[in-house]
């Protein structure tokens, strides 16, 4: 008989196996490591979310929020550190969400 709490526990582990998620752990503890560049991702995470919000939400400032956006995610790129970080985020939101659309997928008959 499948134990199901095992085999999410086994999913688990071989996440934290992955390159993704190796690179995307490591860079993450150098961009902790450095207030300035912090600071600056922390902005535009921030902002990204509000430029979010702003578009779904049809309002004006959004293509002012966006170009806002687009101008900080060019001075990060900048940044060797915060490119690596940026980078190693999306390929391991990337592998998340191709594993979340597997699990959706075998299960979308009883839940949608």
């Amino acid at each position: 008989m499948i134990n199901i709490y095992d085999t999410a526990n086994k999913l688990a582990s071989e996440i934290k196996q992955t390159e993704e998620y190796k690179v995307y752990k490591n860079s993450k503890q150098q961009i902790e490591s450095n207030a300035e560049i912090k600071s600056k991702i922390d902005e535009f995470d921030k902002l990204r979310v509000e430029t979010q919000k702003a578009i779904l939400k049809g309002e004006e400032n959004s293509k002012e929020l966006s170009v806002k956006l687009q101008n900080l995610y060019t001075e990060l790129y900048q940044n060797e550190i915060a490119k690596n970080y940026l980078e190693s985020e999306m390929r391991f939101s990337v592998m998340v969400t191709d594993i979340n659309k597997i699990i959706s997928e075998a299960i979308k008959d009883v839940i949608g």
